[in-house]
């Protein structure tokens, strides 16, 4: 599948870019789980890279809440941080997650697959489990975008 984007640019009312995302999926069993096998990225105009995103309030507390509320506040840094640098959701083509119970983790995937749905996005992903995070957190984020 091989998505065309194209981007205004509102200065000239030219197009500026021809950005073309390919899903490469050898098979259909990911398609339950919300990643894809592979994304290959042609004519980006730019790349955001993200730190790891985790339940981390804006006056810099870590969140002490269970994996469900951790996962939460997790995705709402992400979507910040992704808007506020320019780009959108839908355009995330790599999303890393570790967490220290890939058991916890799993139990609310959903929300994690509901959030992936809502904004149409198609990455590739891997989930590792880590012996510890920073202070009292479980889960972390990491998202490359493109535009």
């Amino acid at each position: 599948m091989v998505a065309k984007v194209t981007l205004d640019d509102p200065c000239t009312s030219k197009k500026r870019n021809n950005m073309e995302k390919k899903i490469i999926n050898p098979w259909q069993w990911q398609d339950q789980r919300s990643y894809v096998q592979a994304v290959e990225v042609r004519q980006v105009e730019s790349t955001l890279y993200c730190a790891g995103q985790a339940a981390v309030e804006a006056d810099g507390t870590s969140s002490t809440g269970d994996m469900r509320s951790q996962l939460q506040l997790a995705i709402k840094n992400l979507e910040q941080v992704i808007n506020e640098a320019g780009y959108e959701c839908r355009n995330i083509v790599r999303l890393n997650i570790l967490t220290t119970s890939s058991t916890e983790f799993f139990g609310c995937f959903d929300l994690l697959q509901e959030w992936v749905a809502s904004h149409g996005i198609q990455q590739a992903s891997t989930v590792s489990e880590v012996t510890g995070l920073f202070e009292t957190l479980k889960i972390e984020l990491e998202a490359t975008a493109v535009r």
